[in-house]
């Protein structure tokens, strides 16, 4: 199958990572390795680039897109959150960057076998990585109703988030639901006439709220922001690109924590914690697709890169 790759963010990421060519940096989130490739350009022979991701065939696939710069490429077959453990094998302290593009790939979102996508008839599966076991088939066949209202509105922010659980409900008593095709199917009997004429997708939502629960995926970049920051050298930069609200927020909150100094309460007349910010935010708004690439690449319009610094 041939996929049209886009790298959101592309140049105001390189220019957020302020590459060194002798640096040692992390694609934490390689996909089909757009960012890495261009990364490993601006990287001389005493620099090197560690590509990570859950996806084995993304790997698979680099060793093609990367193959001219394999001489300071290293290829990790790991989920992004576990910085410390991937560092660690690799004999690394600290590096001098970090880059993380969350979400799902256009690759997966283009090859309907893998169920990501509510366009196409596939069976249901959504795992980023195909050895885990934990399916959407087994979240929907076999979650409970309260479980599946709870991640339809918190991961989705499903709106009709109980009506969707319980026709699940109703309809996988007959039979498992096996495709994503039979779910969109659900969703939409579940759903009021206006919704479903509105310009989203009416299965996007709940589509959403299914993949994150079963690559759990918030937890994942919860753990990477707490693990990075620690793990870069002094003026080493952290560049985190999120495609929706509940991701952006953990990425704006974790990087907070970390730029914020003194913790002792306001009427203290001098800092006794003698904390002092460990980052600073580069931007303080995140940084948003150009209108050029929002017309060359419509997938990137949700998209927020936000960059920060290590002080320390």
């Amino acid at each position: 199958m041939e996929f049209t790759h886009y790298s959101v963010l592309l140049e105001e990421c390189l220019e957020g990572l302020d590459i060194k060519p002798d640096g040692i940096y992390l694609d934490g989130t390689l996909g089909r390795a757009g960012h890495s490739r261009r990364i490993a350009q601006l990287l001389t022979n005493g620099g090197r680039l560690i590509c990570v991701d859950r996806d084995q065939a993304a790997l698979d696939a680099a060793r093609e897109r990367l193959a001219e710069w394999m001489d300071r490429v290293t290829l990790v077959h790991s989920n992004f959150a576990d910085i410390d453990e991937i560092l660690d094998e690799l004999g690394l302290d600290k590096i001098d960057g970090m880059l993380f593009d969350l979400g799902v790939s256009s690759p997966q979102l283009d090859d309907s076998s893998r169920g990501f996508s509510y366009m196409a008839d596939a069976p249901l599966d959504m795992r980023m990585d195909q050895s885990e076991g934990l399916t959407a088939a087994d979240v929907v066949n076999s979650w409970g109703q309260d479980e599946l209202r709870r991640i339809l509105s918190q991961y989705g922010e499903e709106r009709y988030a109980g009506l969707i659980a319980a026709a699940i409900v109703r309809r996988r008593g007959d039979k498992p639901i096996e495709t994503t095709l039979e779910l969109v199917d659900i969703i939409k009997s579940a759903m009021p006439g206006k919704a479903l004429k509105e310009k989203q997708h009416p299965a996007k939502r709940s589509f959403q709220a299914i993949r994150i629960a079963v690559n759990d995926e918030l937890t994942a970049v919860d753990k990477m922001i707490r693990a990075a920051v620690p793990r870069l050298k002094q003026g080493g930069r952290l560049a985190v690109i999120t495609f929706h609200s509940l991701e952006d927020r953990i990425v704006k909150t974790g990087m907070a924590e970390f730029a914020k100094g003194c913790t002792c309460p306001p009427d203290f007349p001098v800092c006794v914690c003698g904390k002092t910010p460990d980052i600073r935010l580069v931007t303080r708004k995140p940084i948003l697709p150009s209108e050029q690439e929002l017309e060359e690449n419509p997938r990137s319009r949700s998209a927020k890169l936000r960059v920060a610094e290590k002080l320390k």
